[in-house]
């Protein structure tokens, strides 16, 4: 007999100071048998403080690295997480503007890459020590809080911030997730498309026209998992229309490009663990209980 899948979440927002910076916190305990998971394009950077180690690989730029805290910048393609079948810690949304605060580097110093935490994050080891003693999960997001605000203290006035234009862009491409014009974001801020797309890539990690295709498979992920009035799963034709794709083949190639499989197929790979969030992991989660401490690994 195998082990029946189960995955539990609990979410947090950051504190006051760290908004902006940082959009949710995850916690998570997964239980199921050993694999390997796809780690989606997002247009956040991610860092995992985990009690088991996992391996991550990513495909395009070759190489991989088996750590229990990590980051990893923003892509465009999967990212292949390959664990031990149970799954324990706690992973971060960072914004790019979050990126450069929190860790000195613009994020598209970190395009691509899967790094060991305490590259980016001097206090990584006493961030994991504060963890693994936390009693509970309110208590771990406190920490987090306390450890990424000091961190933010280390690195004041350090780097430029982004630039206005830059910024004004990624917020039209994230509003309109991904169908603002490229084009016209550059006339708007009175750049040339190349200047803006150099410019843009360096800021926030990936080129416009890049990030857009990733804000689109973005929200068609979230449609995906979001049942219609019956409780049924949506068609695919019907996601492709919502999220502005020119019908279901065009859906399903941006799909094999930017996840490695169908959209189809990452559902039945991933259906164990389809109650993790999509989009904005601060939904509706099942919440683990509080009350004792992370277990440790092994």
């Amino acid at each position: 007999m195998g082990v029946d899948p189960t995955a539990v979440y609990r979410a947090g927002h950051p504190a006051a100071a760290l908004r902006g910076l940082v959009d949710v916190y995850l916690g998570y305990r997964v239980v199921g048998p050993p694999g390997v998971h796809r780690g989606l394009p997002s247009r956040h950077v991610t860092f995992v403080v985990a009690v088991e180690e996992i391996t991550v690989t990513v495909p395009d730029v070759g190489g991989s690295l088996t750590a229990t805290a990590l980051v990893g910048g923003m892509h465009d393609g999967p990212a292949l997480i390959a664990h031990s079948g149970v799954q324990t810690g706690v992973q971060l949304a960072v914004t790019p503007a979050g990126a450069r605060a929190l860790f000195g580097v613009p994020a598209g110093e970190l395009a691509g890459l899967v790094l060991p935490l305490d590259v980016v994050l001097p206090r990584a080891a006493e961030l994991a020590e504060r963890l693994a003693t936390a009693p509970g999960w309110a208590e771990r997001f406190a920490v987090i809080d306390d450890v990424l605000l000091a961190a933010l203290s280390d690195r004041s006035g350090g780097g430029a911030a982004t630039s206005p234009e830059v910024g004004y862009a990624w917020r039209r491409l994230q509003a309109t997730s991904g169908a603002a014009s490229v084009t016209a974001l550059a006339g708007e801020v009175g750049w040339s498309r190349r200047h803006l797309a150099d410019r843009f890539r360096r800021e926030i990690g990936l080129p416009p026209k890049v990030a857009a295709r990733v804000l689109r498979f973005e929200r068609a992920r979230a449609e995906l998992l979001r049942p219609d009035a019956a409780g049924r799963a949506p068609r695919l034709a019907d996601v492709a229309a919502a999220c502005g794709y020119a019908d279901q083949a065009h859906l399903t190639r941006e799909w094999r490009d930017l996840a490695g499989c169908t959209p189809s197929a990452w559902l039945a790979e991933e259906a164990p663990w389809l109650h993790a969030p999509a989009g904005d992991p601060a939904g509706d989660l099942p919440f683990v209980q509080d009350g004792g401490p992370l277990p440790a690994a092994g």
